[in-house]
């Protein structure tokens, strides 16, 4: 089944509720993450990018941070952006999606001078990262209760 969608850089109020309901169906819904540590200060000033079927529901969501809101999760490498709240919806899983707000956010992270993407795993989709030419790096580690790994990809 193909559905055609659009994915770009969330604009406005409009679209970032958008963001937040898609991240609210998969991490607070479907994975229990409790929804006062899904949303932070990094909400504000991150890049969100949007997966939007024709019809105009959101299907998927990821954010970007670049600068000082990445340091912490980039080892404080400033030319280092930070992918982050990865989240497809469940009816559009397998459509490619992911790929396509994954490659989004390298965009975005190009457009703004930088030169590698960190991301923070899910183990289950280790996979699906190294697919897209993501490399683990570091131990495994517990966020939110769910077991991750650091991946970094070279722009």
């Amino acid at each position: 089944m193909s559905v055609p969608y659009t994915v770009r850089i969330a604009e406005g109020p409009a679209d970032r509720e958008a963001c937040f309901a898609v991240r609210k169906e998969v991490f607070v819904r479907e994975q229990g993450v409790a929804e006062d540590i899904e949303y932070d200060a990094c909400d504000a000033i991150a890049v969100h990018v949007l997966a939007v079927r024709e019809d105009g529901v959101p299907l998927g969501t990821g954010r970007l941070l670049h600068g000082e809101a990445a340091a912490a999760k980039t080892g404080g490498d400033a030319s280092v952006g930070s992918l982050g709240r990865l989240a497809v919806s469940r009816e559009a899983r397998g459509l490619g999606v992911g790929v396509a707000l994954v490659r989004a956010i390298e965009d975005a992270a190009r457009a703004r001078g930088l030169t590698a993407v960190d991301l923070h795993a899910q183990t289950h989709a280790l996979g699906f990262y190294e697919r897209l030419g993501y490399a683990p790096y570091g131990p495994e580690f517990p966020d939110a209760g769910i077991a991750h790994r650091a991946m970094r990809r070279a722009l």
